[in-house]
């Protein structure tokens, strides 16, 4: 699978933790040059290292294909620490929209298979729900102006899951889990009339109340019609210092200090 990473300029070696990053795209679509600007913004800001990693599109295999691949991306970057520039101390995974499931739902696996060990997830306007049974996504689907945005959700899932039962499983639809004791601490970004806006904040709710460390933010509008929104939204606005915050609330030696 291709992978960019990304280092900060004069950061010291090994680095003090690193983000594990999956882009956007649906499950059909997206590629590492789409988020490029996006991850080059994150890792200045964030001061950590950033491997930008690829998937199985559905096109090629549907479920669980990208998820097992954003779990072995994991597993791969923790048992690797020295190549790869970072201390293997603090390994945090983060995605935009499908990017966003990726990390929610390898951030599932890790736990259920005992490694590696996260130290937070961070995701970015996820989606979560295939059933696209939240009020955001129903109303969005109402308004003629942004009916097809909701319409390319359900696309996108029909792609991803062709078989009704795994819409289900809660390595395809964490929203969905009735398990979510046990991991790492979250920082989820929404955004302002975006269909994919209540069941991001729906998790980030379930989260808390299963006890995981968790903090939810809502970013302004989205410009739907444009296809890079949501990284142009996520690199414009004040996502960066959100995740800035959040991970040097994460106590990593030399960040946010």
């Amino acid at each position: 699978m291709p992978a960019r990473l990304y280092r900060p300029a004069n950061a010291e070696k090994p680095a003090p933790g690193l983000i594990v990053f999956f882009h956007q795209g649906g499950f059909v679509g997206g590629s590492l040059d789409e988020c490029d600007e996006f991850v080059r913004a994150l890792t200045l800001r964030a001061g950590l290292p950033v491997l930008a990693s690829s998937y199985t599109l559905a096109c090629r295999q549907p479920f669980p294909a990208a998820v097992e691949d954003a779990y072995a991306v994991l597993r791969w970057v923790a048992r690797r620490p020295n190549s790869l520039g970072w201390n293997g101390e603090r390994l945090l995974c983060a995605g935009i929209e499908a990017g966003g499931n990726l990390a929610a739902a390898s951030a599932l696996m890790a736990r259920d298979r005992g490694e590696p060990a996260l130290a937070g997830q961070i995701l970015i306007m996820p989606m979560l729900d295939p059933g696209l049974t939240t009020c955001s996504m129903r109303a969005m689907n109402r308004n003629p102006d942004v009916a097809g945005v909701a319409d390319a959700c359900a696309a996108a899932y029909r792609g991803y899951l062709p078989r009704v039962a795994d819409r289900l499983h809660p390595y395809a639809a964490p929203l969905q889990s009735s398990r979510l004791k046990g991991l790492p601490p979250a920082l989820i970004l929404s955004a302002e009339e975006d269909p994919l806006c209540d069941e991001a904040e729906q998790y980030g709710a379930r989260l808390i109340a299963a006890g995981t460390r968790t903090l939810v933010r809502r970013l302004p509008p989205l410009p739907l019609q444009d296809g890079a929104a949501r990284c142009n939204c996520a690199r414009e606005q004040t996502a960066l210092e959100e995740i800035a915050a959040f991970i040097g609330a994460l106590r990593i030696p030399g960040i946010g200090d």
